[in-house]
């Protein structure tokens, strides 16, 4: 499938009571993004070290490439999220 195809864009509506809450909605996105950034970090020094066998250094690429699209789809989220509450018109 083309990159052309695949590409779309998703609208999320999430109800929002509080500045409270749209600052947790926040830091939890965040704190997400920063488990994944570990996460690839972590398997990058282990494939860099040579641990495990082929196949498992395989495995931790393609675990590290999961990561790294699961980081840039939050930090997309993180940037909607920023600029929707700068639109905001309350």
């Amino acid at each position: 499938m083309s990159a052309d195809k695949a590409r779309r864009t998703l609208r999320l509506e999430i109800p929002i009571d509080s500045d409270d809450q749209l600052t947790a909605l926040e830091g939890a996105l965040i704190a997400a993004r920063a488990t994944e950034l570990s996460q690839i970090r972590r398997r990058g020094v282990r494939h860099a070290m040579g641990y495990g066998s082929d196949s498992a250094r395989e495995t931790m690429t393609d675990e590290a490439d999961q990561a790294e699209r699961r980081h840039e789809m939050l930090d997309r989220m993180l940037t909607a999220l920023k600029d929707a509450s700068r639109n905001d018109p309350e």
